[in-house]
């Protein structure tokens, strides 16, 4: 009797190993150039996702109050002379400063009580005098000019 059931048990085996062998040998032949290409894509991901860590390096967080403050024990005193010479306004100098805080157009407005179309207006002489197309490129001039801190 144990001879019948270790036998039948063997041929079962036998068996379920060959049909879960031609199944899946059937899958392989019916699907193999989409296989092949999903190995493809995965390898050039991860390919691409380990050049782009490399090449970028890691971030650096830089605070914005960091960035505009000045070294301390030093009262920052704007150039003056630079100013003048330019033709900026104290009211466009200030905007400009406004504008170095990151504060919107309606924000510098409403705290200097003004118009918001008088800040487009005070935004557009201080970029034309100072020759910047955009508001980070103006701050960036001031700051190299000794407009602002």
């Amino acid at each position: 009797m144990r001879r019948h059931v270790l036998i039948y048990g063997l041929v079962g085996g036998i068996l379920i190993t060959l049909l879960q062998w031609t199944q899946y040998r059937f899958l392989v032949i019916e699907h193999s150039v989409e296989i092949y290409g999903g190995l493809i894509a995965a390898t050039f991901a991860v390919f691409g996702i380990w050049l782009g860590i490399k090449l970028t390096g890691p971030r650096r967080n830089i605070a914005a109050s960091e960035e505009i403050s000045a070294p301390a024990g030093e009262i920052f005193v704007a150039n003056e002379r630079k100013r003048e010479d330019l033709g900026i306004t104290r009211r466009e100098l200030e905007v400009l400063g406004l504008i170095a805080q990151g504060m919107s157009n309606r924000e510098i407005a409403g705290k200097l009580f003004v118009s918001e179309n008088t800040i487009k207006t005070h935004s557009s002489r201080v970029f034309d005098k100072l020759g910047a197309k955009r508001r980070t490129q103006a701050v960036q001039l001031g700051k190299e000019l000794g407009l602002l801190p």
